[in-house]
């Protein structure tokens, strides 16, 4: 069985497409990718990559949080840069919300994302 998890306090699919924020299964929780958008906007928030960085763990936050989840629980991530270039900038943002027992990732550059977007983030945790 799956539940999809919704939350107002991170942003709706991108442009109304066609998945959820998360779904929760078997005790576990898949957390779509997100990207710098506060909730309610359409534009990308930050020009740099350490505040869409911010943003995007805001956003995973909010929906984990929303799915009886944290930070904490992650097991897995994976992260999409524009460029391999900003990986230490994003790295110090995300090493300061990770913990002493930070989960699994990768990271990967990729030739575009939504809307310019620098960074996006999908995660697995644990419910």
């Amino acid at each position: 069985m799956k539940d999809v998890v919704r939350t107002e306090a991170a942003p709706a699919p991108f442009q109304g497409a066609p998945y959820s924020q998360a779904i929760k299964a078997n005790g576990f929780v898949f957390v779509s990718g997100q990207l710098a958008l506060e909730p309610g906007h359409a534009e990308l928030m930050g020009g740099e990559i350490s505040a869409q960085t911010e943003q995007v763990i805001k956003n995973l936050r909010a929906i984990l949080e929303e799915a009886g989840s944290s930070l904490d629980q992650l097991v897995k991530t994976t992260v999409f840069l524009q460029n391999l270039d900003d990986f230490a900038g994003m790295n110090e943002v995300y090493a300061k919300h990770m913990g002493s027992a930070p989960p699994a990732r990768s990271t990967v550059e990729v030739a575009k994302l939504p809307s310019g977007a620098l960074v996006e983030i999908e995660a697995i945790a644990l419910v």
